[in-house]
C-alpha cells in the first residue's frame, strides 16, 4: 500500500494501517535507535515510542519531506532524548551489536588466526565504545546517521533539523576526536 494513502487511513486512526505502516518501516526506525543507543533492548523500547509519537501527531506530517526523513528524525530526536534522561555513566552499554564479526572461519587451519582476529577486533570494540561515550551527542548521531545508516549530508541535515554544513563540522570534528580518544585508549592500555 501507498505510504501516502497508509498516512491518510493512520490520520483517521485505522489500526490496520497503523500496523501495516509499523511492520514496513519498524526495521529501519529500529536499526537507527540501535545505531544511537548501542543497545537492543534499549533500541527496542525507543522504536516503540516513535511509532506511538507517529500515532499520536500523524497529523503534523505535512508531507514536505520523505516519510523515511521523518522517520529518521523521530527516531533520532527520541533516542537522544533517551540517552538525555539516563546518567552518563550508563550510556552506550553495549555496542556488540553494531560491530559483529561476519568474517567466521569453518577452515580449522584458519582457527588460530581467527582467535587472534577475535582478540584484536574485541580490542577494537572496547576502544570505539570508549571513544564513542566520550563523544557529544550531536557529533555522535551524525556519525551514526553517515556511518552506519550510510545517508548523506543533506539527509542528515533534514533529520537533525540543521545546516548541511554544520553536519560537515561535526562529522569532521567527530572524527577528529574519535582517533585522538582511540589513541588515548590505547595508550591507556
Amino acid at each position: 500500500m501507498d505510504d501516502k494513502i497508509l498516512l491518510d487511513k493512520i490520520a483517521l486512526k485505522d489500526e490496520n494501517a497503523f500496523r501495516l505502516f509499523v511492520e514496513k518501516y519498524h526495521p529501519l526506525v529500529l536499526n537507527v535507535c540501535n545505531n544511537i543507543l548501542h543497545n537492543r533492548d534499549d533500541a527496542m523500547d525507543v522504536s516503540q515510542e516513535v511509532f506511538i509519537k507517529i500515532f499520536d501527531s500523524i497529523d503534523s506530517f505535512r508531507g514536505d519531506s520523505k516519510v523515511t526523513t521523518w522517520l529518521y528524525r523521530i527516531a533520532v530526536n527520541k533516542s537522544l532524548n533517551y540517552l538525555r534522561s539516563r546518567k552518563r555513566d550508563k550510556w552506550f552499554s553495549s555496542i556488540d551489536i553494531l560491530f559483529e564479526n561476519g568474517n567466521k572461519s569453518s577452515d580449522p587451519a584458519d582457527v588460530e588466526s581467527t582467535a587472534d582476529e577475535n582478540i584484536e577486533l574485541d580490542e577494537n570494540k572496547k576502544a570505539l565504545h570508549y571513544a564513542l561515550k566520550k563523544l557529544p551527542e550531536k557529533q555522535h548521531a551524525a556519525i551514526s546517521l553517515h556511518n552506519f545508516e550510510d545517508l548523506a549530508y543533506k539527509e542528515i541535515s533534514e533529520i537533525m533539523d540543521i545546516s548541511v554544513t554544520e553536519v560537515g563540522v561535526l562529522i569532521n570534528r567527530g572524527k577528529k576526536k574519535l582517533k585522538k580518544l582511540i589513541i588515548d585508549y590505547y595508550k591507556r592500555n
